[in-house]
């Protein structure tokens, strides 16, 4: 229970600050200049920081059912556990989501609009209107690179105090990529959230946001296991 409870946490915080830095800050109102791209890149990137350190001793702070997914293929983590967290993990994105629209309305002209609080997408009239081509490779190869990352920072041989920042660093590199594109999910939960509150385009969409990640993870894992994995002696 500790464990997926932690994992809710940490999935609901970075919807909260990611897609809020995304919908919020990520635009010039009346106030300060937005943040703009790299500003949101390093809001996802630092919420994967914080929570690395806050929750990674309680459940390994996956977050992401993509990483949880690509752990259970490497053998690291049980079905049951895996399936605990991933239900944690899209409730977490859903409560978040909900924060963020409960904050957003609250501004004066709100209204929902497609692939609205910073949900995932493509094409026409999203960001670089890139084809759905381009947004499933994004997603997958990114996704792919994110878990060897994890994999290897995270194993016996790396540095685990440095692990949490080598992964939320990770993370901001891949949103530098990835935003004009896709808006960047690498995270089936995160994706999940937003599109189920923005719902049309965004909702119509989120098959992408699923499979493609976790298709990353999986032959990440595979490559892991195959390529990079310490065989104890």
């Amino acid at each position: 229970m500790k464990k997926s409870l932690a994992e809710l946490i940490g999935t609901f915080s970075l919807v909260l600050f990611g897609c809020g830095a995304a919908s919020i800050s990520g635009i010039s109102t009346t106030g300060p200049a937005g943040i703009g791209l790299l500003g949101i890149s390093f809001a996802f990137g630092l919420a994967v920081v914080v929570m690395a350190y806050a929750i990674g001793p309680v459940s390994g702070c996956h977050i992401n059912p993509a990483i949880t997914i690509a752990m259970l293929v490497a053998g690291k983590i049980s079905v049951s556990d895996a399936i605990a967290y991933i239900i944690a993990q899209f409730i977490g994105a859903t409560l978040g989501a909900g924060v963020l629209y409960l904050i957003q309305s609250g501004a004066p002209g709100f209204s929902m609009g497609q692939w609205a609080l910073g949900s995932n997408g493509w094409g026409p009239g999203y960001l670089g209107a890139y084809s759905t081509s381009s947004a499933f490779i994004t997603e997958a190869v990114l996704t792919f690179l994110f878990l060897l990352v994890i994999f290897k920072t995270t194993s016996r041989l790396g540095n685990s105090n440095m692990a949490g920042l080598a992964i939320g660093l990770t993370l901001v590199l891949i949103h530098l990529v990835a935003i004009p594109v896709t808006g960047t999910s690498v995270n089936p939960a995160r994706s999940f959230g937003p599109a189920i509150f923005a719902g049309g385009l965004a909702l119509k969409q989120l098959w992408l946001f699923i499979v493609a990640p976790i298709v990353g993870g999986i032959v990440a894992a595979l490559f892991y296991k195959g390529v990079f994995e310490e065989k104890r002696k």
